[in-house]
Order: C-alpha cells, then sequence, then structure tokens
C-alpha cells in the first residue's frame, strides 16, 4: 500500500492503461503508442509478480512489502514433522516398530500443526490488510497522518504474512504431485 512498486491494485491499473493504449495505437495506426502500451502493460504484469512473490524462511515470512513474523505453530509443525521423520526412519533400519509408528504420528500431527499455523498466518494477513486498507483511506480523509501510517504498516504486515503462507502451501502441494 506505501509503495507503488509493489502494489497488487497499481500492477492492475498499470497493465489495463497499457492494454488500452496499445489498442488506441493499434486501431489509429500509432505504432509508438502501441509500443508504449505494450511496454507499460509488461510493466505491469512484472509489478504484479513482485507483488505477488513471498517466502517463509527461519519463522518469519518475507515480501516486497517487509517481513512479519510467522505463527510459531508453522515453525513447530515443521519441527515435528523433521523429528517424526527420522524417528520413522531410525525406526525402520533398527526394525523398532514402536519408534516407527511414533515418527509417523509426529510427522503427521507435525503436519496439522504446520497447516494450523499456516491457515491462521493466511487469515490473519487477509484480514490485516482490509483492515489497513480501509483504516488507511479513513484516515487519509480525516487528515490523520499518523493513523494512515499506521494502518498503511499493518497492510503490509498483513500482505507479508499472507504472501509467506501462500509460499508455503504452494510449495507443499507441487512437493505432493
Amino acid at each position: 500500500m506505501s509503495d507503488k512498486e509493489t502494489s497488487t491494485l497499481q500492477s492492475y491499473l498499470d497493465s489495463a492503461s497499457g492494454m488500452i493504449q496499445s489498442a488506441v495505437g493499434s486501431v489509429t495506426g500509432n505504432a509508438a503508442d502501441k509500443k508504449q502500451g505494450e511496454d507499460k502493460r509488461a510493466e505491469g504484469q512484472a509489478k504484479k509478480e513482485v507483488s505477488e512473490a513471498g517466502a517463509s524462511v527461519g519463522g518469519v515470512s518475507v515480501s516486497a512489502s517487509g517481513v512479519a513474523k510467522n505463527d510459531p505453530q508453522r515453525e513447530q509443525g515443521s519441527w515435528n514433522q523433521t523429528i517424526g521423520s527420522a524417528k520413522e526412519a531410525v525406526g525402520g533400519l533398527v526394525g523398532n516398530e514402536n519408534l516407527k509408528q511414533a515418527g509417523e504420528k509426529q510427522n503427521a500431527e507435525g503436519k496439522a500443526q504446520e497447516a494450523q499455523g499456516q491457515l491462521s498466518d493466511l487469515g490473519k494477513g487477509i484480514g490485516d490488510r482490509v483492515a489497513g486498507t480501509v483504516g488507511g483511506a479513513v484516515a487519509g480523509l480525516t487528515g490523520d497522518r499518523a493513523e494512515q501510517a499506521r494502518r498503511e504498516e499493518q497492510h503490509d504486515t498483513g500482505k507479508t504474512l499472507q504472501r509467506g503462507a501462500e509460499a508455503d502451501i504452494q510449495k507443499q502441494q507441487e512437493a505432493a504431485k
């Protein structure tokens, strides 16, 4: 919200205006307008990709909008999956069925725990983006610059949490294929 270079809305506006300019250039036969429109549309698409990029590393989500702390369930769930997988492997190697089953259980519990944290971050991220956008608009209309800045930060933190959770979920879906 605070940076037009990473705004999803701005990327859509740039793409749409580029598409219109390119179409007008085509209809009027103006090659320069058509080319400028195509360039603006490509720039809008690139901005969209940047605005949607995100990752989760070491207990935090990172995006073009900043860094935000993840729900602790995500990291704890990932740790439980790692330990559970190790127990499964060791139990299988040494023929200890109890250890192997305990590992399978811990791994499954870790997956559920991580998913719960991801859903929490996804929901909180979307909620913070909406609240930040609406609150920032109201603060802008009333001239409260301090509140507007606080709401922009809320939006950006929400966007980062949302993008980090989305990136993890997408990575897990690709790994399951």
